[in-house]
């Protein structure tokens, strides 16, 4: 009798740990889901920490309520061009996360989504984001498109340098500048104030995302800013957010320099950054994720701190 072909069983389904549990993604026919997965349609937490310094440079610009339709176009730009610069950092790092117990059940690294296939999702994203550029004036175009270089650099920065979380930064919150240009054709030295708080604020919140793979990122030779800082990790947030405190503070009031008291409404944003210090435990990798997830909070209370001093 003829003996049946082997088969080689398919590659896991699973999601990486760090995803949304229960998300929409699940929903999704089976074949759809890895390319669900590769764009992290099912960790939103990353497009809303690229949008809301989008959102701050548009506020504290004194853009809204006029130009509110900037928002909607920011918010698609940030889910499709995060998902694009997330699809990108996999293909590069494709081999890195197949060493990491986290990132190795990511679509490319367990082999669920082929190389061309990933290239092409990136194209298609890549288009979305230049239909969003294309809607904004001509300075602020110019002005995004000064982030390519930024973004195409930042898979190579966790091999080269200890702080990989500090280009992150540079990179995602570029959107406070283009906000900003969108509303007033210019940067001022509000703009870069806001754009510094926000560097920052990412160097402080990624340094807690990256306590989650301290252990796997030292056998695999990843640099992270968790490890540089080691046991001084809490010290060392605390000092990043402390910064980005007064850093937003000096957009405020250069931006509303004759309303001095548009200054407490910062106060519920550094609040929340302080009780993320006082909770972050080093050996806590659960703590970590919901600590990080948490700055969607931080980015809303910063937005309504840069309305009031916009309006």
């Amino acid at each position: 009798m003829e003996t049946p072909p082997l088969t080689t069983p398919e590659p896991n389904d699973r999601a990486t740990p760090d995803a949304v549990a229960g998300s929409w993604v699940e929903m999704l026919p089976r074949s759809w889901k890895p390319y669900a997965r590769l764009a992290r349609a099912d960790r939103p937490i990353g497009a809303w920490l690229l949008f809301w310094p989008c959102a701050w440079g548009t506020a504290l610009a004194g853009g809204l309520p006029q130009e509110t339709y900037l928002l909607l176009l920011f918010l698609i730009g940030s889910f499709a061009m995060r998902s694009a610069g997330c699809v990108y950092n996999d293909i590069i790092d494709r081999d890195l996360d197949a060493s990491v117990e986290r990132t190795r059940d990511r679509p490319l690294a367990s082999g669920r989504v082929s190389l061309k296939a990933a290239w092409a999702l990136l194209v298609g994203l890549s288009l979305v984001g230049l239909v969003v550029l294309l809607q904004l004036g001509g300075f602020a175009q110019l002005v995004a498109l000064g982030s390519l270089l930024l973004v195409s650099a930042y898979p190579f920065m966790k091999r080269i340098t200890w702080w990989p979380q500090a280009w992150l930064g540079l990179t995602f919150n570029w959107g406070a500048l283009v906000g900003f240009a969108a509303i007033a054709g210019d940067l001022p030295p509000a703009a870069l104030a806001l754009y510094a708080a926000g560097v920052f604020w990412t160097l402080g919140y990624d340094t807690i995302y990256a306590l989650q793979d301290i252990e796997d990122d030292a056998l695999a030779g990843i640099k992270s800013s968790a490890r540089r800082l080691g046991g001084d990790v809490r010290a060392g947030v605390a000092i990043f957010y402390a910064v980005t405190v007064v850093l937003l503070a000096t957009a405020l009031w250069l931006a509303a320099p004759e309303r001095p008291l548009v200054l407490a409404a910062l106060l519920p944003a550094a609040l929340h950054l302080l009780l993320q210090v006082r909770d972050l435990r080093c050996a806590d990798t659960a703590g970590a994720l919901r600590l990080f997830r948490s700055n969607t909070l931080t980015g809303t209370l910063v937005f309504v701190a840069c309305l009031a001093a916009g309006l």
